[in-house]
């Protein structure tokens, strides 16, 4: 882009109050009330205006704009240049919010918050030694793009390679550099906080620190997949293992044994709960660090996109006093997540709740948490039966993963209470199945079940570069065999991969849901251990929609894509078919 206005507009003093007075935007009254509110909270007059609903932000933007003659910049459709971007040292782009967009021959594009700010322009010329062209984006886009650009691999590979200098074999403590709590600015310090800042801007659920023969490997899970970034300087690995011990309160001197600790840090203004796991490879010792985010607090079942239709269905059966729900899917499906959500609403005064879990994720008030510990003999079998002489109302069991838990489990929810427990099932329709087959009877299981809540967690397309996508044959074909070949003549989308979503095409998970309540056939079924009649039954119940067909309805409504349906309604039988 380039332009051919320079900036005699911005040097002339404006007032943004007066000019949007003048366009007809707000009244004179409206504007005495923002500048009194802007006393108060030492905002610029523009975000008062917008915070106070009395213009939309998109109307002020485009009104300055006209009447400076600058353009408007939507961020997410403009293609955005790395290298030119870090000419400007972050610094500078997160003090004036502002950020380099291009270079042209008659200046440099300057995305700006606040054009105006003619502190701002200079401060970028007399840095670049180059004339600036101002315009004007969201601010919101604007700070979600700086943390973006400003990622902190670079900064991770220079502390690395300080690190590494400091260590020698001859006069080197590591022990004493791992605990050197008094030096903030210690490289092995400086590194974990970059590290930790970097996996939470990019919203990563673990991060993991393998160690190889010559190098080490830093991979961060975002949005369920692994991005790798390798540092050469391998012996800073150990430097950072012996830190994160020490922060877990872990045994340093243990090097045979797999560990597992947690520690609380705060990082970008956020509390963040690190659960660590070390392990001893052939190089020394993974660590695997699941990141959990206390500040975000519980989230709802409607934040968590839990369809409306299961949603109400789910709270009904919840509010119920007694009776067996289960939770199921794979390991990272979200299963704790529900859980938590549900006490979340169960978690009232007259109730007395009581958790067996491995491990505690998030803490909660009034709920009596109880941490699994098999070394001491503190297995789910025995926290629920010492659970059940508590006078609980709601009991919630992290797994059933033997035929003990299971039958303490079921004649709980036999003898008045309401429990809450997860499956490692790929369906709603198998787990009751499942459930029977481990060794509890299976007419108590069909008196207790009350409903079965499966799921799966896909990734969404990037709303930023989502276009049309046309399956392919192959994708036809699949189509015309799933849910009746009702999606078989859909529109679908994916994502063509830019910037925003750092070339990927996704952006963000949201959960896939199927809700199975059992009906009078089913019971029978389940009764007689009949598996073919309880599939039929539940597939002939008109309530019940599979999760094949909410994840297609994603895929069609462009939420997601053909990919992530293929990946959770595809087995390798089907795939065994394809291929016969």
């Amino acid at each position: 882009m380039t332009l051919t206005t320079d900036n005699s507009a911005i040097r002339k003093r404006i007032r943004l109050g007066d000019l949007l007075v003048e366009a007809g935007q707000i009244t004179d009254g409206q504007l005495q009330l923002a500048l009194q509110e802007q006393k108060h909270t030492g905002k610029k007059i523009g975000r008062v205006l917008v915070d106070m609903g009395l213009v939309p932000e998109n109307r002020l933007l485009k009104t300055l704009s006209e009447h400076l003659q600058i353009p408007f910049i939507e961020l997410r459709q403009f293609q955005l240049n790395n290298d030119v971007m870090l000419r400007l040292e972050e610094a500078i782009a997160r003090r004036f919010r502002c950020l380099l967009l291009a270079d042209n021959t008659d200046g440099l594009l300057l995305a700006m918050a606040d054009p105006l700010d003619l502190m701002a322009i200079d401060e970028v010329e007399k840095r670049l030694k180059k004339s600036v062209k101002p315009a004007i984006v969201r601010e919101a886009e604007l700070l979600a793009t700086l943390d973006s650009v400003y990622r902190n691999t670079g900064q991770i590979e220079s502390i690395a390679v300080e690190l590494e200098g400091e260590l020698s074999d001859s006069d080197f403590d590591l022990a004493e550099l791992a605990d050197d709590s008094d030096l903030q600015n210690a490289p092995v310090v400086r590194l974990l906080q970059s590290l930790l800042e970097d996996a939470v801007t990019v919203n990563a659920s673990d991060v993991h620190l393998e160690p190889d023969e010559n190098q080490f490997r830093i991979r961060m899970r975002v949005d369920g997949v692994l991005q790798e970034q390798v540092i050469k300087e391998k012996r800073v690995a150990s430097a950072l293992v012996m830190r994160l011990k020490i922060m877990s309160n872990l045994d340093i001197s243990e090097r045979r044994l797999p560990q597992d600790g947690r520690f609380n840090i705060r990082v970008k203004q956020r509390s963040v709960d690190v659960r660590l796991s070390t392990m001893p490879v052939q190089y020394g010792e993974s660590v695997v660090m699941r990141l959990l985010d206390q500040t975000t607090g519980i989230q709802s079942l409607e934040s968590l996109g839990v369809p409306e239709r299961i949603r109400n269905r789910f709270e009904l059966m919840i509010e119920r006093p007694h009776g067996l729900i289960l939770v199921t899917g794979p390991t990272g499906s979200g299963k704790t997540t529900t859980l938590y959500s549900a006490l979340a609403l169960l978690n009232q005064p007259q109730r007395k709740i009581i958790t067996a879990e491995d491990p505690i994720e998030y803490r909660m008030s009034r709920i009596n948490q109880v941490q699994v510990n098999p070394k001491i003999g503190l297995d789910f079998a025995n926290i629920l039966r010492t659970a059940l002489r508590q006078d609980p109302d709601v009991i919630l069991v992290g797994e059933m993963r033997d035929q003990e838990t299971v039958s303490i489990g079921v004649r709980a929810a036999l003898t008045g209470h309401l429990v809450l427990t997860t499956l490692h099932t790929n369906d709603a329709v198998s787990s009751a199945m499942r459930l029977a087959d481990m060794g509890v009877e299976s007419y108590l299981v069909a008196s207790a079940l009350r409903g079965i809540m499966a799921q799966r967690l896909v990734r969404k397309v990037c709303e930023d570069c989502r276009e049309p996508h046309e399956p392919s044959v192959r994708e036809k074909l699949w189509l015309q065999n799933l849910a009746g070949g009702r999606f078989k003549d859909c529109h679908f989308f994916r994502g063509a991969g830019c910037y925003q979503c750092n070339n990927t095409g996704y952006r963000g998970r949201v959960g896939v849901y199927e809700w199975l309540e059992l009906d009078e056939p089913m019971l029978l079924a389940l009764r007689d251990q009949n598996h073919n009649a309880f599939v039929d039954a539940a597939h002939k119940n008109a309530e019940f929609k599979s999760m094949e067909e909410w994840a297609l309805e994603y895929a069609e409504a462009g939420l997601t894509d053909l990919a992530e349906v293929f990946k959770i309604t595809v087995d390798l039988n089907d795939l065994v078919a394809d291929h016969g």
